[in-house]
Parts: C-alpha cells; sequence; structure tokens
C-alpha cells in the first residue's frame, strides 16, 4: 500500500456535484492497494497515519498526532500511485490492484481507521471520477509505502 498524507485546514471530495466527505483540520489521505497487499500491511499503514506527529504544540513543533488535534481523515482510493513511469510518456498500472481486491482492502481501512480514531472516516467513492478540494497547512505532506518500512 502507498499513502499520501496531506496535513489540512480543510478537504473535500465532490462526484457528480454531490460531496460524498469533506472534513476540516486532518489528514487527506490518498491511498493506493497492489496485488501484494496483505492485512499486515494495512494495519501498519493505518497505525502510521493515526499516529504520525505532524501538528504543532505549543512551542509551534511538530509533536502532537490527530487525536491529540480532534482532527479527522478524508479516506480517497487513488490507484495512480502505482503508477509506472519507467517506459514513455504514458504511465502503466500494471502493479495497481484490479477492484475486486482493492474495494476490499479500502473498506477493510475505512474500518480500521475508524475503530483507531473512534471517528467516521470522510471517503470519497471507489472508481468514480472525483474531484478533490483541500487546503494543505504548511504545507505538510507525507509519502508512506508498506513495502519500504525502513525508511517509514
Amino acid at each position: 500500500m502507498r499513502a499520501v498524507l496531506q496535513r489540512v485546514t480543510q478537504a473535500s471530495c465532490t462526484v457528480d456535484g454531490n460531496i460524498t466527505g469533506q472534513i476540516g483540520l486532518g489528514f487527506l489521505v490518498l491511498v493506493g492497494i497492489e496485488d501484494a497487499d496483505t492485512e499486515e500491511d494495512l494495519q501498519w499503514l493505518a497505525q502510521k497515519i493515526v499516529g504520525m506527529r505532524v501538528f504543532g504544540d505549543e512551542n509551534g513543533l511538530m509533536n502532537k498526532a490527530l487525536a491529540d488535534v480532534g482532527g479527522d481523515i478524508l479516506l480517497i482510493s487513488q490507484f495512480t500511485l502505482f503508477a509506472q513511469t519507467k517506459k514513455g510518456n504514458r504511465p502503466s498500472f500494471i502493479k495497481a490492484a484490479r477492484p475486486d481486491k482493492a474495494i476490499p482492502m479500502y473498506e477493510k481501512m475505512i474500518t480500521v481507521l475508524e475503530t483507531l480514531t473512534g471517528k467516521r472516516i470522510a471517503t470519497g467513492i471507489f472508481g468514480a471520477d472525483m474531484k478533490i478540494n483541500l487546503l494543505n497547512d504548511g504545507p505538510v505532506t507525507i509519502v508512506m509505502d508498506t513495502k519500504d518500512k525502513e525508511n517509514h
């Protein structure tokens, strides 16, 4: 699994003119799922997202986690995070999981994050043409990959 975590002061997802999910302060998380991903990867990533200390404390240092600031999560599925661009200019998405694997993993990620945060997770719609609106705070953007845990 690969995730792009963005600290935001607000974010929303719109599909066909309707808002499907929106948050104030928190994380916009773009998540990509590949065929090799496991339940262990999902659990590791969810723990990292919830525990990431990138919110400012009273001294202006990035020391607080999502729960410390009462933040929320907007979780968006994004297979394009697995784009392979080595050949030519048209990316290949062969590493991205097909919907029959990706949808259950995405839904499980929602459930795990809700359990860990004790809050409802705002979402987009898997596979839809989504319009994401966000105000990146900082900007703070973190990239995590479960296949590269040593560096994350």
